[in-house]
């Protein structure tokens, strides 16, 4: 039986022209230009605000400032699947992760005042969704009460960590931000210490 290499947390720390600094793992910054390598983990390229980097022959973008991105599987391989991440809350205190819905990229702010993934109609139309077949319902937000739409969100996914089938909430209008909500988290372990929140799968 195959197994996964371990989980590496990568952290985006720092942006220079042509140049991207990641810490790995928790350890000290370092600085790379793309095509060269720090332990597992390849820089690919640099953007504006993120790095592409490569582990195992997998590519994924780590946003600048963000909580580290988990590489790699922290259990037995079977299908590959992330079992855990470790999320890092920013200088106010709130932990936002690079994700996807439905493979389409989102990034996400954990909330867990939120009752299910909440998104906006321009993120659900980017994710393929017809949101206008969904369940209605309405919703108070800042802006007064709104419609809201009710959908079956096929997979989502955050830090690599994928559950699939998961109940979402689409609004007409809010930040680039979508919420991750409770119908998310529900199905996870939930730790918290300081500034570090776990969200482990359930088996």
């Amino acid at each position: 039986m195959a197994f996964n290499v371990q989980a590496a947390e990568v952290a985006l720390v720092g942006i220079f022209p042509g140049k991207a600094v990641l810490s790995i793992d928790g350890g000290a910054p370092r600085t790379l230009s793309p095509g060269q390598t720090s332990g597992a983990i390849k820089l690919i390229a640099v953007e504006r605000d993120a790095a592409v980097i490569e582990s195992g022959g997998k590519r994924e973008r780590v946003l600048l400032g963000g909580q580290p991105y988990s590489v790699g599987s922290s259990g037995a391989a079977g299908d590959g699947a992330v079992q855990s991440i470790t999320l890092v809350a920013d200088l106010q205190g709130h932990f936002i992760a690079a994700g996807s819905i439905n493979g389409a990229p989102v990034t996400f702010l954990v909330d867990t005042g939120a009752s299910s993934v909440a998104l906006t109609t321009q993120q659900a139309k980017m994710a393929g969704i017809d949101y206008t077949a969904g369940e209605r319902g309405y919703a108070n937000t800042a802006n007064g009460v709104v419609q809201t739409w009710r959908v079956m969100l096929d997979k989502v996914t955050i830090n690599g960590l994928t559950l699939q089938n998961v109940e979402g909430t689409v609004l007409p209008a809010g930040s680039n931000v979508a919420l991750l909500g409770m119908t998310f988290l529900n199905r996870l372990n939930m730790s918290r210490e300081g500034n570090t929140m776990i969200l482990k799968r359930r088996f």
